[in-house]
């Protein structure tokens, strides 16, 4: 790959770095586990990138997502049926605290809304969590779905819709098992 060549895959690329493993880890559902799948995505991309015809950032963003849910659903294979059950513990950013008791109520509860939600998506089942991942957290639309998926945008529609409707009940059977 000459000079030009990899400035255009730095340019292309490289600014989707933390899409890609935001993807990777609600697939592989484990942080480790996570990096070294995009990892490898990256480099069977920078491999590949001569077969890459888009023109700029924008476009080879569902292509690297799409290269990056191939290596997840790859490891996830490798590892067997266990690797589908083993969770991930998201980062709950710190937020810094500046005297006022409110904002320190808000970052609890904003943690909290956040980890009832980590929760629910792990519930779902990989097919749905990995369009509301890309739709709802990525804000990819139906199309860049489809094409990541490999999908028609008809499927996507529709599994998105279904994954929506899990996705509340999941949220709803939370708050039921946090009131009992």
């Amino acid at each position: 790959m000459g000079p030009n060549e990899l400035a255009r895959f730095e340019e292309t690329v490289l600014p989707h770095l933390d899409d890609a493993y935001t993807l990777a880890r609600y697939l592989v559902r484990d942080e480790s586990d996570a990096r070294d799948v995009v990892q490898d995505a990256y480099l069977r991309a920078l491999r590949h990138f001569g077969t890459f015809r888009g023109a700029g950032a924008g476009e080879g963003r569902g292509w690297l997502l799409a290269i990056v849910r191939n290596c997840a659903h790859t490891f996830l294979r490798s590892r067997g049926a266990d690797a589908v059950t083993t969770p991930f513990d998201e980062d709950v950013h710190s937020m810094e605290v500046v005297g006022a008791s409110e904002a320190a109520d808000a970052g609890v509860r904003r943690g909290e809304a956040r980890e009832t939600v980590r929760r629910a998506l792990e519930r779902l089942s990989p097919e749905f969590r990995e369009v509301i991942v890309l739709r709802e957290l990525q804000g990819l639309s139906y199309k860049e779905i489809a094409e990541v998926t490999r999908s028609p945008v008809g499927t996507v529609m529709s599994r998105l819709a279904r994954a929506r409707q899990r996705l509340l009940e999941a949220l709803e059977a939370g708050a039921r098992e946090g009131r009992e």
